[in-house]
């Protein structure tokens, strides 16, 4: 369980690799064969002096499993700064829907998902950086295999996540040598450092040496047991949960056995905890939650005051707006901006049987999609598999 609030930042340094010296041109880099990756019409785009590319990265050809990235050089000067991955946690959580569109990167997804604006604390002011849908499954990522998604662990992902990085650079040969950083947060506690061991060991047998400088973790998942000590103790003491369901949370749970749900009392004090957590956001205590989603006839007073018509006023403190979850998920959920990031129309195929997906469209598809319901059906005549692209 992820800590609440961004905390605590932690930087483990290790030997770097020699590597050849890199240019310094402010001109930006020559790219070998990502051309096809750069991203050029992305709707509601604010203009920008570098360039920035999304696309896949095959890291299982026999499976058909692909990792989805979105990489934006530095604001300025990138051949003279050092690259950084970015890994949200979840397990499950999109970097690009989070980290990229709501955290550091350089765009923020605007009011309602109708476009994008200026991040003016982007991260990549300081570093190139690469924001990636990891494990397969989270975000754009997929696996034409379904049983990859029945094997999915964090050894997995950090193998997936390496193969991931040997075929990005020879995408991107300018960044072999450079300096290289692992950054995350929440469940990427588990990732970021498992990653580092891998290219650590890596690094010791194989040609391609990854230049691993060090890693950043905000917040980290570290040790399940104390992480529940930890929530625990959070919610007690900013006076979420009583002084008496603490106290029977701490004589009844035993969050280092096997199965510390098993007692009734600590299964029900917990549950006790987690029912407050309905009422307000889990993971910001003090900030307000969305309330642009249409309320029932059981909402509440304090929701009713923040009405205007048939819609919710905005209730953004401190510049955070609580609704930025359902601004990213509208905005990466139209065709237009799948397009200008080279995301693939989601489809399974099993022996004489190919089921898609048409995003967007109603019961009668070619009504709403007639473009890719052509496509689909050229395709089958064809005997072929539909198009990977739009």
């Amino acid at each position: 369980m992820a800590f609440l609030t961004w905390a605590l930042l932690v930087l483990a340094f290790m030997d770097p690799v020699v590597g050849v010296r890199q240019g310094t041109s402010d001109k930006g880099l020559k790219l070998q064969g990502s051309g096809e990756d750069l991203v050029t019409d992305l709707p509601g785009q604010p203009d920008v002096g570098f360039r920035h590319y999304a696309g896949y990265v095959t890291v299982d050809e026999k499976n058909g499993r692909a990792l989805f990235y979105w990489f934006y050089e530095a604001w300025d000067r990138p051949n003279a700064k050092p690259l950084v991955l970015w890994l949200n946690g979840g397990p499950g959580c999109s970097s690009v829907g989070y980290g990229a569109t709501q955290e550091i990167g350089p765009f923020i997804v605007d009011t309602h998902g109708r476009g994008l604006k200026f991040n003016t604390y982007s991260w990549n002011k300081e570093a190139n950086i690469i924001f990636l849908e990891s494990p397969v499954g989270v975000g754009f990522s997929y696996s034409n295999t379904t049983t990859d998604y029945d094997i999915l662990g964090d050894d997995f992902t950090a193998n997936d996540t390496y193969t991931f990085l040997h075929m990005w650079f020879a995408k991107f040969p300018s960044f072999i040598n450079r300096t290289f950083y692992i950054a995350g947060e929440s469940y990427a506690g588990k990732y970021v450092p498992e990653l580092a061991e891998v290219i650590y060991d890596r690094n010791k047998e194989n040609s391609l040496n990854i230049n691993l400088k060090g890693f950043l973790l905000g917040n980290p998942e570290t040790s399940d047991a104390e992480d529940w000590r930890g929530l625990v103790d959070y919610a007690w003491s900013h006076a979420v949960v009583s002084d008496e369901t603490h106290k029977i949370i701490h004589q009844t749970c035993d969050f280092d056995s096997d199965d510390p749900w098993s007692n009734e009392d600590c299964n029900g004090s917990v549950g006790e905890l987690l029912k407050q957590y309905k009422e307000i956001d889990i993971y910001s205590l003090y900030t307000p939650v969305c309330m642009n989603k249409s309320m029932g006839s059981d909402e509440k007073p304090m929701q009713v005051m923040y009405k205007t018509s048939s819609k919710m006023m905005p209730r953004i403190m401190g510049g955070y707006d609580p609704c930025l979850d359902d601004y990213a998920h509208n905005f990466y959920n139209r065709a237009d901006v799948q397009k200008a990031l080279h995301v693939s129309g989601w489809l399974q195929e099993y022996e004489g049987l190919t089921f898609a997906t048409f995003r967007g469209a109603g019961h009668a598809v070619p009504i709403f999609k007639p473009s890719n319901a052509l496509a689909f059906f050229e395709s089958f005549l064809a005997g072929e598999a539909p198009p990977a692209v739009r």
